[in-house]
């Protein structure tokens, strides 16, 4: 069974940027894909951050009932939860919680029950796909993992808001070991995702998707994607201050560099030292989470090699971001690519999609 990758659709955005809802993109990965294939959606295949799950569900029905079409009855579309939706593991988790007895530990490859209001409803969508729902990751093949990627948040140096977020709850839950399980991540992440889902089902849901924009702005100047801007000279000074007393209050170790090579190389770096931490003995391992695809063309394979010696392999995402994504489809934040995984060979990052209209 040939395998299809895809990550980060975001079906639900609010400024809908989620490319999948659009005709185009959507035919195109459509006419990507063939009956019998196995299609993974790899992490925050719904944006519940930034509205209530019903807009999220109306939105995706449509493109999930396509690609259910796509693969078939005799195919499989797989979904992993992310960060984003999170939630959708809310029913799975309680029910562990609840159990007469205590749950097992976590493990790398849990496939959950479809049960639940969401989950069945979204079972239905997909059908005649067959619906399998997994996380933290599952196994393509004996030597390929593929998990959304969320859990490098709590190892890397960009200061994103997930990034202090699990700063801040790691005071509580206590420092990461060096020989992690999914448990160690998930008890400074899901009560953070918890909060925000929570925030995103009440009125102060227009305050969180209005600064998705502005944090995007910001992100840009802080980068250094305005050189001669006094503004952004400014900011960015502020900025450098700002991370000092982040790291002094203990909520890092962050660093002020946020230029587009440091990003990939940080994303990098938390990820194959995540990998490391949780043991995963594959030769390959598929991720998203970052948005930033890979390894492309010119990029360094060494920076693409995690401490485990695990190979990384970046799906990219489905959202179209033209702060990050400057260049067109030949950066490596436009929308449109896939990992192709075979029954054999290293897994190939394709594009499908050119035009996001």
């Amino acid at each position: 069974m040939r395998t299809v990758v895809i990550s980060d659709l975001h079906l639900g955005d609010t400024q809908e940027r989620d490319v999948l809802r659009r005709p185009g993109p959507l035919a195109g990965l459509v006419a990507a894909l063939a009956p019998g294939d196995r299609l993974v959606l790899l992490g925050d295949a719904l944006e519940l951050r930034f509205g209530p799950l019903r807009d999220a569900l109306a939105v995706a029905a449509p493109v999930l009932s396509a690609l259910g079409d796509a693969v078939g009855a005799e195919g499989e579309l797989v979904l992993v939860p992310g960060n984003h939706d999170h939630a959708l593991l809310d029913d799975w988790r309680s029910a562990r919680a609840a159990a007469a007895q205590e749950a097992a530990p976590l493990t790398l490859a849990e496939t959950l029950p479809v049960e639940g209001p969401a989950l069945r409803r979204l079972a239905e969508t997909v059908a005649p796909a067959p619906l399998r729902v997994a996380y933290p990751g599952l196994w393509l093949r004996e030597d390929v993992y593929a998990i959304h990627g969320h859990y490098l948040d709590r190892l890397i140096t960009i200061p994103t808001f997930e990034r202090l977020g699990a700063g801040a709850m790691a005071r509580v839950a206590g420092p990461l070991p060096a020989d992690a399980a999914p448990e160690h991540f998930e008890e400074a992440l899901a009560p953070m995702y918890a909060w925000m889902h929570a925030v995103a089902q009440s009125r102060r849901a227009s305050w969180t998707a209005a600064r998705q924009s502005s944090s995007a702005s910001t992100w840009a100047l802080l980068a250094g994607e305005r050189h001669g801007s006094l503004r952004g000279r400014l900011t960015r000074v502020g900025f450098r201050a700002a991370v000092a007393t982040l790291n002094r209050a203990g909520l890092g170790p962050v660093q002020a560099e946020l230029s587009g090579v440091e990003l990939r190389r940080a994303g990098l770096r938390a990820m194959g030292e995540t990998v490391a931490r949780l043991g995963v003995e594959a030769e390959h391992v598929v991720f998203g989470h970052t948005h930033r695809s890979g390894p492309l063309p010119d990029d360094d394979p060494g920076e693409w090699r995690g401490r485990s010696g695990a190979r990384l392999h970046n799906a990219g995402c489905w959202k179209d971001e033209p702060s990050f994504a400057v260049g067109g489809p030949a950066s490596p934040y436009y929308a449109g690519r896939v990992i192709v995984v075979d029954a054999e060979g290293p897994p190939r990052l394709e594009r499908v999609v050119t035009e996001l209209r």
